[in-house]
């Protein structure tokens, strides 16, 4: 499945980079890079729900806790990503968390749904592996 290019405003990534889709979590979401870092991972992945590519998230989903399946809701409309905080999930890190606090509007209303995330390195790439909604 390709991803739903027209949900971008103006070419701009949605993790908020301020850089282009193409060269920010575009090339994640392509495989051509893997995100250095835990928080740049849980950017890339907000982007693939904006962009409804569910692909991507089943690909950085740790094995022990994936999903076989995903369907995404095309009605839900991501607005706006917050990181609230980290935890570790650097380059050289195996673990780390990630808070954030994701925007969006769905059947006309405002919401925000906020977690904790949990990451793991393995084979130098970083997974996400589950979350604590807050």
């Amino acid at each position: 499945m390709t991803p739903d290019l027209t949900r971008l405003r103006n070419g701009a990534c949605p993790c908020l980079s301020w850089d282009p889709y193409d060269q920010c979590c575009g090339r994640f979401h392509r495989s051509e890079a893997g995100a250095p870092t835990a928080e740049q991972l849980m950017r890339s992945r907000y982007s693939a729900f904006v962009v409804l590519d569910p692909e991507y998230l089943l690909r950085t989903w740790h094995p022990s806790t994936r999903p076989d399946t995903m369907d995404l809701d095309p009605d839900m409309e991501w607005r706006r990503l917050d990181i609230l905080g980290t935890t570790a999930g650097g380059p050289l890190d195996a673990r780390g968390t990630v808070e954030f606090a994701a925007h969006y509007r769905h059947d006309g209303e405002r919401g925000v749904q906020r977690e904790l995330s949990r990451f793991v390195r393995e084979d130098k790439r970083w997974y996400y592996v589950d979350g604590d909604v807050r």
